[in-house]
């Protein structure tokens, strides 16, 4: 069985928040499959299911971001997983893209994420594939980037474009995950890494 994993703080207030991206993708694949992710396991919110053929464990841990390895590893461990470079992927959200890209890796460090550090330093390794999905401000029409950072970003709700632009982006995560799960994860990312041609958020 593979595990499915997405980052993010539990409770409401939090539901909309750009490091809550990983959550948002979870319950878009468990949208598709026809399941709640309601069933408490391995301290997450879990749901089981078949996606692309595989049986699928989707997860959204219940210990706040920082903790999320403790979600983790308690799931690798009642799943009996023994090879996590193959059979755990983790869905996350990443201010080094802007929102409306996202990523396919195989592995790589936190880059001052707290929830994958966290992952990786419970499973001792960072050889696990990840899903990083892009909530960084679009660049200036000018080409200057904008810097989106800090706490009080993360966790606000975003706005109504935005999430129109987020949910463009799960879709295609899904459809990422179903590569991975089908073709590997050097198939996805061959086909889902390659960069825009132009600005993805389609004018102002």
């Amino acid at each position: 069985m593979k595990l499915i994993v997405g980052l993010g703080n539990p409770g409401i207030e939090y539901q909309f928040t750009p490091h809550n991206a990983g959550f948002l993708a979870i319950d878009r694949i468990a949208e598709s499959c026809g399941v709640v992710v309601s069933n408490r396991r391995g301290k997450a919110l879990t749901a089981r299911t078949k996606l692309a053929g595989e049986d699928v464990l989707l997860a959204k841990p219940e210990t706040f971001m920082n903790l999320s390895g403790l979600s983790v590893a308690a799931l690798v461990h009642e799943l009996g997983i023994e090879d996590v470079a193959t059979d755990v992927i983790v869905l996350y959200d990443e201010l080094a893209f802007p929102l409306g890209q996202f990523r396919v890796a195989q592995r790589g460090s936190a880059n001052g994420h707290n929830g994958v550090k966290s992952v990786s330093g419970v499973l001792g390794t960072e050889e696990w594939i990840r899903i990083r999905i892009g909530i960084g401000k679009p660049p200036l029409e000018d080409g200057r980037e904008i810097r989106a950072g800090g706490r009080d970003y993360l966790l606000t709700p975003m706005r109504k474009q935005e999430l129109a632009l987020l949910d463009e982006v799960l879709d295609r995560v899904k459809i990422a995950v179903e590569t991975v799960l089908t073709k590997g994860v050097s198939a996805a990312m061959n086909e889902f890494n390659r960069r825009p041609d132009k600005d993805t958020d389609g004018g102002k």
